[in-house]
């Protein structure tokens, strides 16, 4: 699944393109995706100029003066801004025709993807409950310390979750303990404050990277160009179950936390 680098990423790619376009039409090949797409994408997007592209956790956002388009990946999904007689693929769900003579074209083999509607002045509730931006200046070890008081499950369950910060996927979060030597086995409220400062600058410095560098290829996630992310090269631990880890030299353990496979090294962090 895409992470939030890859939806960053992505953002950063149509965006110049969209902004300040116009949508002449929206071109829907089926009615739903995950959930079926509303009504005001249809009858009120058309005509209107998109004002800005923003990214909230792994939502994308297409902003007019009527309301906002709100995007999801999916597990598979894929924007691209592309010619408009560029031929259509079997998995080809939506266009949004722009007055520029490009079209918008949104691609999902698995349809785990969205097409949501938000309102003038509301949040919808996909977004209502989240937690804070792992970027911006309102997540900190701090939080992390706070929150976590109390808490039984494994820390790295606990940073994946979204009310806690958002965009720290299973990736991001295992490359993340690792930097700040913590094991993702350990109970989140026996993790100390100063180790939550260290885990939250990881998560920030990591993230941050992933960005520059363009996300972390997955079999599914092509970048709006088609070129793929280079971060995945460079990761420390996650999928490198057996290998040594290029801290200590010792092997590189994987266990399942939360359902997800969750690598890091049994000497390196503790």
């Amino acid at each position: 699944m895409p992470e939030l680098p890859e939806v960053e990423t992505t953002r950063r790619g149509i965006a110049p393109h969209l902004e300040g376009r116009r949508i002449e039409r929206v071109v829907l090949r089926r009615g739903d995706l995950r959930w079926p797409i509303p009504a005001q994408i249809t009858e009120q997007l058309p005509g209107q100029q998109i004002t800005s592209v923003e990214r909230r956790a792994k939502y994308l956002l297409l902003h007019t003066a009527v309301g906002s388009a709100l995007a999801h990946l999916g597990m598979s999904g894929m924007l691209r801004v592309l010619p408009p007689d560029t031929a259509l693929g079997k998995h080809d769900h939506y266009d949004f025709v722009l007055d520029s003579g490009r079209v918008l074209r949104f691609t999902d083999p698995r349809r785990f993807g969205c097409l949501l509607w938000q309102a003038p002045g509301s949040t919808h509730d996909l977004l209502g409950t989240l937690g804070p931006e792992p970027l911006s200046a309102a997540f900190d070890g701090e939080r992390l310390w706070r929150l976590s008081r109390g808490r039984r499950s494994a820390v790295k369950v606990f940073i994946m979750d979204q009310a806690v910060v958002v965009g720290v996927g299973n990736i991001y979060a295992s490359e993340a303990l690792f930097a700040a030597g913590i094991d993702p086995r350990r109970a989140a409220g026996r993790v100390s404050r100063q180790r939550y400062q260290a885990l939250a600058a990881a998560i920030k410095r990591i993230l941050a990277h992933a960005i520059e560098r363009g996300g972390t290829t997955l079999r599914d996630f092509l970048n709006p160009d088609g070129a793929p992310g280079y971060f995945e090269q460079e990761l420390a631990v996650y999928g490198r179950e057996g290998e040594p880890c290029r801290r200590c030299g010792g092997a590189v353990a994987m266990r399942v936390l939360g359902q997800r496979s969750t690598f890091f090294c049994q000497h390196c962090q503790r």
